[in-house]
């Protein structure tokens, strides 16, 4: 598989994280890690899907992917190529009208969100592109026209930032309490705009700031603590749903 990434135009830079293009010659499965932004995709060419409870569930040709707390595994035909657009946290919602926390754990079809002649255009277009970056610029002007011009929700922004300071680890009524705000409309603020709950959010980033220091010889005891798990049976369990194996055998592999 090779993967090219793109930085989005200046206007998109505040919502989108990145672009880029995967292309698959032959067929693969392989694990996809829970992040903390929403996700589209368009392959426009060859089938994706996805292995749930032991069964393949094919994903739509133009799609969108909420927030998850477990490892997906994912499974392409041979010459499969895809465009994807990887909003940064709470960036989707300037895009699509609706509560975003109805896409937790759930992949859909865009034509649910939008106008099925929209949609057949935009695929249309990018099909007909001769580069990849004809297709970068398809995907920009798409998302261009989509924009509102909303004033981005300042607690959810500050409650994102926090929760990030504190690599995950903080209790949502401490988080609140920064905020100057209640638990309640904090909860249902953020699971619209962001797509899942503060304290699953948080989970999300905690085991990504877990991983992303984590080095081979360190102990995996030692960081659990360090990312707050005080319970090692609660930390591997965790560990195992986020990404489908135990510490050890993690990092046990290269990457």
């Amino acid at each position: 598989m090779s993967l090219t990434s793109y930085v989005p135009c200046a206007e998109l830079q505040p919502f989108v994280k990145s672009f880029a293009i995967t292309k698959v010659e032959t067929e693969e499965t392989y694990g996809v890690l829970p992040d903390t932004g929403i996700v589209i995709g368009f392959q426009y060419s060859g089938r994706l899907s996805y292995i749930e409870n032991n069964t393949e569930v094919a994903l739509s040709h133009s799609g969108i992917t909420g927030l998850r707390d477990h490892v997906r595994i994912f499974r392409n035909d041979r010459h499969t190529n895809t465009i994807l657009v990887f909003f940064n946290p709470g960036g989707a919602a300037t895009f699509f009208r609706f509560p975003l926390h109805e896409l937790f754990q759930q992949s859909v079809s865009l034509d649910h969100l939008m106008l099925r002649s929209e949609l057949m255009v935009l695929e249309e277009q990018l099909c007909e592109a001769k580069t990849d970056a004809e297709r970068i610029t398809v995907m920009e002007h798409f998302l261009l026209n989509r924009k509102r011009e909303a004033t981005p929700d300042q607690m959810i922004t500050a409650a994102i930032s926090i929760i990030n300071q504190h690599k995950g680890s903080i209790r949502i009524r401490d988080l609140a309490t920064q905020l100057h705000t209640s638990h309640s409309p904090l909860e249902k603020k953020f699971r619209q705009l962001v797509g899942a709950s503060p304290k699953k959010f948080a989970s999300i980033v905690r085991m990504h700031h877990l991983i992303g220091q984590q080095k081979k010889q360190d102990s995996f005891t030692a960081a659990a603590y360090e990312a707050g798990f005080y319970d090692q049976a609660h930390f591997i369990k965790e560990f195992k749903q986020f990404t489908g194996e135990t510490p050890k055998e993690f990092f046990s592999r290269d990457r």
